[in-house]
């Protein structure tokens, strides 16, 4: 009886230290501050090593973002765009204007690099016909709608009606009085003692009858002439080469430079070239150049 109690005694000790270990090692594995714990969620430290979670989501994740509400859209704006030309307008980028327009029937005379009446109802057609607001300025979608439909104006496109900046004189002409006639501003300057009185536009012959350059003489002047070649009128002639003459031509007046002459150098201005008539002497220079 006594050994049995003994037995008992040992094995009951035994497992009571076998309890007590294990609440050591559950208790003490890691230990934690009071107050924190190892989630990522906000919670307290049991002093155990327990979290406790107070916001109600699970450790390790994070709290869903509040979605940003979407900005509205602006509204449409429903003012006109900025005109790239308006009336009143000068220069060159309306010669430009005015020469495309011309291209496609809607401007029926020449450049002049004036937004004026005319040009304004010019555009105002252009606009209607293609369903643009009708304006009469030309917007940025006026003007590009424009450059769609038609090619780039050449340099006597841009002074078809004249006005077309002269050419510096040639040194030829800077003594005594010359009739400095250059082809390339296709202009016509008459200089006395190195100075500028006036100038005209000019046309000159074409590849197949050219007018001849180099330095001449006015030998002939003739008010009412009438070609014996060509059996065309020549108003104030005055000869420098052979039959080629500078003389009024009705033709450029009417046609601009779409055409051309027999090798004459035409003006289509016909006050200007009487005034110079009167002016010219015969012996006077005549400087064809480039």
């Amino acid at each position: 009886m006594r050994r049995t109690s003994g037995r008992r005694a040992r094995v009951g000790a035994a497992t009571l230290g076998a309890v007590l270990a294990a609440g050591v090692l559950l208790a003490g594995c890691e230990v934690h501050a009071a107050g924190r714990g190892t989630g990522t969620g906000t919670g307290t430290g049991t002093g155990t090593g327990i979290e406790v979670h107070t916001d109600g989501k699970p450790p390790g994740r994070s709290a869903t973002p509040t979605p940003t509400p979407p900005k509205p859209s602006p509204s449409p704006s429903t003012t006109p765009p900025a005109p790239v030309l308006a009336p009143g307008a000068e220069g060159r980028k309306v010669r430009e204007l005015q020469a495309r327009l011309r291209q496609i029937g809607w401007f029926h005379t020449y450049p002049t690099g004036r937004y004026d009446a005319g040009t304004v109802e010019a555009v105002k057609g252009f606009q209607a016909k293609r369903g643009l607001p009708r304006t009469g300025s030309t917007d940025r979608a006026t003007w590009l709608r424009l450059l769609a439909m038609t090619g780039e104006p050449g340099y006597f496109d841009l002074y078809a009606g004249g006005d077309q900046p002269p050419a510096k004189p040639d040194p030829r002409c800077l003594t005594g009085r010359a009739l400095c006639i250059s082809k390339k501003s296709r202009t016509l300057s008459w200089v006395v003692d190195g100075k500028v009185v006036s100038t005209v536009d000019v046309r000159f012959g074409s590849q197949y009858t050219p007018t001849r350059e180099g330095v001449f003489q006015v030998y002939w002047k003739s008010r009412h002439h009438v070609s014996t070649l060509y059996d065309t009128p020549m108003p104030y002639a005055m000869f420098f080469s052979g039959g080629q003459a500078v003389h009024y031509s009705a033709d450029f007046a009417a046609r601009g430079y779409s055409g051309a002459s027999h090798g004459c150098v035409n003006v289509r201005d016909e006050k200007k070239i009487a005034a110079l008539f009167g002016q010219v002497r015969k012996g006077d220079k005549a400087v064809v150049h480039w």
